[in-house]
């Protein structure tokens, strides 16, 4: 099972783990940019359905950004954790500066990667998170709770490889949990695959485009 030859092959593998998702027309499979997208791009590929990428900004505590109060995402879902905002006192305006910061980069990263192109309709369909593996899950996490408030009927979360904790973890947030391989001797995302080169902007915007000029996969 492990290592992976590199994204493409981890996608290969993790569609057909997914298979029982296949044709369904309800189906978008968002992926978390940048390592997240040549695996999500085979995913929809076999699976006969949409793509897209999902951008999520942490909002970091004034003075203190490695501290997470709350998360941004594609779709202008915002979530905030009312207790580490009590726990430090953060005003409302303080809240609000630090999300319209990172809105603006999250908007210009999105710019990025669709260019003009809409957030796709999320409400009432069964939408596939992809990424190339997670660590801690704090992005994945994120991604989650911003997705829930656009109503989706089914969150499912799909990774070739993630440590036990944060696959348990993960598990029960979301309707559907697909993880290849959950290695107890966990460092980072990177020891599992054989080539696990960095993907430029440029990388994600021409599998987005391949993508999007087929039509895909569905729509």
């Amino acid at each position: 099972m492990l290592p992976f030859a590199d994204r493409t092959e981890a996608g290969q593998r993790l569609a057909e783990a997914l298979s029982r998702y296949a044709g369904r027309r309800d189906l978008l499979v968002l992926a978390l940019p940048r390592g997240g997208v040549p695996v999500a791009f085979e995913v929809a590929e076999r699976l006969g359905a949409e793509l897209d990428v999902i951008v999520v900004r942490k909002l970091g505590v004034p003075y203190q950004e490695e501290l997470a109060m709350g998360a941004i995402a594609s779709g202008g879902a915002k979530v905030l954790n009312q207790d580490v905002i009590a726990s430090i006192g953060l005003s409302e305006d303080e809240i609000e500066t630090v999300a319209q910061r990172e809105a603006q980069e999250l908007a210009r990263r999105e710019r990025i990667f669709r260019g003009e192109r809409p957030f796709p309709q999320v409400k009432g369909r069964t939408v596939i998170l992809v990424d190339d593996g997670l660590a801690t899950g704090a992005t994945m996490r994120a991604a989650v709770a911003a997705l829930r408030q656009l109503e989706p009927s089914a969150i499912v979360v799909a990774v070739p490889v993630a440590p036990p904790d944060t696959a348990a973890r993960l598990r029960a947030e979301v309707d559907d949990l697909v993880c290849l391989a959950t290695p107890e001797a966990f460092y980072a995302v990177g020891q599992w695959y054989v080539d696990f080169s960095q993907l430029s902007d440029e990388d994600v915007r021409d599998l987005l485009a391949k993508a999007w000029e087929r039509g895909a996969f569905g729509h």
